[in-house]
């Protein structure tokens, strides 16, 4: 069975500086129908204004991984780590027993577009640890390009997340297919960031997503 999460239906942030976009209940935003898909609890898209972002917040006990789409990201957080994310990276943050980070678009002339998934972990209080991989652009195009995924699970290079669930990109052009079969017991949630998708049938546009 497949689930459709239209765009329009998401919930919206609108703080002059950021326009976000939130699959899941989010801060303010609480919606008891889409609170969480199986381990998946956070799905925001975001638009970040140049010299804007988040000051230092504190995580605890969260997978969160970040994607750029356009522009550039600055992290920094507590373990001493300070870096730049630009597209066709994956920076992946484990929060463990707790950290405190913060994320600004390192632009001062253009905006910063980045989708923020957040995984709830298979334990708590870990080790909080900070991780970030670049991939060439082909390596995502007509197949699915993993992310990230548990330790010693797959043979692409990807951050590693405390739990067992997987994160793939990829960018098919006009007309191309892939297919992906899921095992008894998994599910799998689909997300358009770009462009428009023929998911068995059913079209979905940018901002959409499924549950399958």
């Amino acid at each position: 069975m497949i689930s459709i999460r239209r765009s329009k239906d998401r919930g919206k942030a609108d703080r002059g500086w950021l326009k976000g976009f939130y699959s899941f209940s989010f801060g303010d935003y609480h919606d008891p129908a889409y609170s969480n898909f199986s381990v998946l609890r956070v799905l925001n898209d975001d638009r970040i204004a140049a010299g804007n972002g988040f000051g230092p917040h504190a995580h605890r006990d969260m997978e969160i991984i970040t994607y750029v789409l356009e522009g550039s990201l600055r992290h920094k957080d507590s373990t001493g780590e300070c870096h730049i994310l630009r597209p066709n990276e994956v920076q992946t943050m484990s929060a463990g027993s707790g950290i405190v980070h913060s994320e600004w678009n390192a632009s001062e002339s253009a905006p910063v577009h980045s989708i923020q998934i957040w995984i709830t972990p298979a334990s708590e209080d870990l080790q909080p640890s900070y991780q970030q991989v670049a991939f060439a652009p082909v390596e995502k195009r007509g197949h699915l390009r993993l992310l990230a995924g548990p330790q010693a699970s797959e043979r692409e290079q990807a951050t590693i997340i405390n739990q067992d669930a997987r994160l793939y990109v990829t960018e098919l052009a006009p007309g191309e297919s892939i297919r992906r079969m899921l095992l008894t017991g998994r599910r799998a949630w689909i997300q358009v960031v770009r462009g428009d998708l023929n998911l068995n049938g059913d079209i979905l546009d940018e901002g959409d997503g499924a549950g399958v």
